[in-house]
């Protein structure tokens, strides 16, 4: 039984709404962020970009502190107000493609992600949780909602799709390739709706924000401790966007290597012959068309790789991933790739012609192999999570991906 509440949001004006919202910091390269920060200096990118001053030598606390007091002046010059009615919010982008993705803005309890009604399929990193669980402290607020996905509910839905007729409040806005819809929810009976609702879905998939609620959690155990409370404190919930499994765009993420581990590429082929059923298909990108069909680029020709029967392990949900048959049974033994995070020899290929850019870049030289993987579905990473196992690193490239400030859960 989730624990998905309303709550009072902290956003942007109708006047600032079209310009505050931003994409994930670090998608930014330097240049796009200082050309963003000019055309839109009350963005939100505006409130979080503190640069460290060397002479002053501005450690992180303190550059957090920063980033809470220009919170605090945007809402004192009333950029950002705050919202009066505890309420949902029915959120809705389309894409430049048509994909649409509608869902509710809330958020989640504490309690659930660690009693596991919330469950996780990536590992995360300590390092990582504690320095965003030491952000949070300071500024005391969540901007950038984990994504959070359910098994499709016809009742639910209904129940969403209705209240958006009645909402007290609608805002519309467009950024780049998408449109943008927010719907205010705050009829009392629209509110218990949605409420019992999600009462009656009995688990919750993390699908995008391993870290921000890992680190919500470690933040709530600390502050429960300090303060002594068994009281519903708020920062015993985070904030959280919530859309049916239905919607969820999972798309394939793909492999490049830079080198062959010391290996010509006729060694290299017999090696992986040894597991791998290896069939040649040509010049022409070849993309697979199904799980556990591997696309390989090699010296100008494609290759279909699918796991030898033999060396078939378990039906475990984990085993009958691409890209854990890949890591063990390629990367690691033969590459020597055991660390898919850190090592520098391996990229990463998503999206749109993803298998062009595979082969422009084995082509130019900058890589020696690449590896085009079908996509995981939804269902194989609900598996995956129900079996408390986790995936490889890099497993998954999810859609939609999140705008910060759309709403602003303060605690």
């Amino acid at each position: 039984m989730a624990k998905i509440n309303p709550f009072k949001a902290v956003r942007p004006t109708k006047e600032n709404v079209q310009n505050f919202s931003s994409k994930s910091f670090k998608t930014y390269s330097k240049n796009e962020l200082e050309e963003e920060l000019k055309k839109h200096p009350t963005s939100f990118l505006s409130i979080i970009n503190i640069k460290k001053n060397p002479r002053l030598e501005i450690e992180k606390p303190e550059r957090y502190k920063l980033v809470k007091e220009k919170f605090e002046a945007f809402k004192a010059s009333n950029i950002l107000i705050t919202d009066t009615a505890t309420s949902y919010y029915i959120y809705e982008t389309v894409q430049a493609n048509g994909h649409l993705f509608c869902g509710v803005i809330a958020t989640a309890s504490v309690k659930d992600y660690d009693t596991h009604v919330i469950k996780k399929h990536e590992a995360t990193i300590s390092k990582r949780e504690n320095t965003f669980k030491n952000y949070l402290q300071t500024v005391r607020f969540n901007a950038a909602p984990v994504l959070l996905t359910y098994a499709d509910d016809l009742s639910l839905e209904t129940g969403i799709q209705n209240a958006k007729k009645k909402a007290s409040e609608f805002n519309s806005w467009t950024t780049e390739n998408e449109t943008h819809k927010l719907w205010c929810v705050d009829a009392a009976e629209d509110v218990a709706f949605i409420q019992k609702g999600f009462q009656n879905i009995p688990s919750l998939y993390i699908a995008d924000g391993h870290h921000r609620s890992a680190s919500s959690a470690l933040l709530a155990r600390e502050l429960s401790q300090e303060e002594h409370t068994t009281t519903d404190a708020s920062y015993n919930h985070f904030l959280t966007y919530l859309i049916p499994e239905s919607q969820l765009k999972i798309y394939d993420y793909n492999r490049v290597i830079k080198d062959l581990n010391g290996l010509k590429s006729e060694a290299f082929l017999e090696k992986i012959s040894i597991d791998f059923e290896v069939i040649n298909k040509g010049s022409k990108p070849y993309k697979s068309s199904n799980r556990h069909d591997i696309s390989m680029y090699l010296e100008g020709t494609f290759y279909s790789l699918s796991l030898r029967s033999t060396k078939q392990k378990s039906q475990s949900a984990i085993n009958q991933l691409d890209t854990h048959i890949l890591q063990t049974h390629l990367l690691e033994p033969i590459l020597g790739i055991t660390n898919v995070r850190t090592n520098s020899r391996i990229g990463y290929i998503y999206g749109a012609d993803s298998l062009e850019k595979i082969k422009a870049t084995v082509d130019c030289g900058d890589h020696a192999v690449g590896f085009g993987l079908f996509p995981i579905e939804t269902k194989e990473l609900m598996a995956i999570a129900d079996s408390e196992a986790v995936m490889p690193p890099k497993s998954t490239y999810i859609y939609p991906k999140l705008r910060s400030g759309i709403t602003i859960y303060e605690f």
